[in-house]
């Protein structure tokens, strides 16, 4: 196990309480389970079978808010987040937790991720192994602008410093308002395949056309946050041309507008210029 002053996991779960009682046993660290709400007895059966787990239990679904919760409670210089469906493979954690130390300008580690019993590399994780933004010489892998929670080590200093995961966007697409406010205030992120997360997907999932209703209501939001008005407008756009999904996205996020106007806070010019090129865009 690492060293409880080094290292806390932070896993927020909402009704699945057979994936937790499975995955708890497998965090190499002390864990801070924050329960979103359930209906499913999962605080009650955690506290029993797991007593050495710190359980926080909301009054409501505050979606990935409740990570932010978690990271409070934890007081530990590092943080790793997993899903209720994930674990960090034996050793890797305390692993990750050293390289942090050795590259102090890194915010988020993520790790690689291989998905289910078979062991498959999750795609995200090419892309970032391949990421056009290369490799800095202070970092121990490909810079991000982005990274996937479940699977991510954070700084606890520089994820409180930006926020944590806020209360507009929720969930899912959280990461992505965090790692622009990161990327703004001079921290790092980088993908490190040395060490590995394994996500065993739970079967209680969303339906796939509402999950991406939620992707694009995410992104709507973020952009209104943290992008031009330019790009929100072309956003928008491809919102409404990209199908119901899309539609509904929109719908879904216009109660929020409100909220995400108030925290607008453009990315500084260097930043989207990142993000374009990311996105495989020219200058203009």
């Amino acid at each position: 196990m690492t060293q409880g002053s080094d290292v806390t996991v932070v896993v927020a779960s909402q009704n699945r309480r057979d994936e937790l009682l499975a995955t708890l046993p497998q965090h190499e660290a002390p864990v801070v389970l924050v329960d979103n709400a359930s209906t499913d007895g999962t605080a009650e059966a955690v506290r029993t079978a797991h007593p050495e787990v710190t359980v926080i239990t909301l009054d409501r679904n505050v979606g990935a808010r409740a990570r932010t919760i978690g990271v409070a409670r934890a007081g530990t210089p590092f943080v790793a987040f997993a899903d209720d469906d994930s674990w960090w493979a034996p050793g890797d954690l305390a692993r990750a937790v050293a390289i942090m130390r050795a590259h102090p300008r890194l915010a988020v580690l993520n790790a690689r991720i291989l998905v289910g019993a078979e062991e498959r590399l999750d795609p995200v994780c090419a892309e970032m192994a391949d990421s056009v933004l290369g490799a800095a010489a202070d970092l121990p892998g490909p810079s991000l602008l982005g990274f996937v929670a479940c699977g991510a080590l954070v700084r606890t200093e520089a994820f409180e410093a930006a926020g944590g995961f806020d209360p507009v966007v929720r969930f899912p697409g959280e990461e992505e308002r965090l790692a622009l406010d990161l990327d703004s205030a001079g921290w790092a992120m980088a993908y490190v395949e040395d060490v590995t997360v394994h996500h065993h997907p739970s079967l209680r999932r969303h339906a796939p056309g509402r999950r991406q209703a939620a992707i694009w209501r995410s992104r709507l939001l973020t952009a209104l946050m943290r992008l031009p008005a330019s790009d929100v407008a072309r956003l928008v756009l491809r919102a409404i041309g990209s199908g119901r999904p899309g539609r509904e996205g929109l719908l879904r996020a216009l109660p929020d507008v409100p909220a995400a106007m108030r925290r607008r806070r453009p990315v500084p010019p260097a930043v989207h210029a990142r993000l374009r090129r990311l996105a495989g865009e020219s200058d203009r």
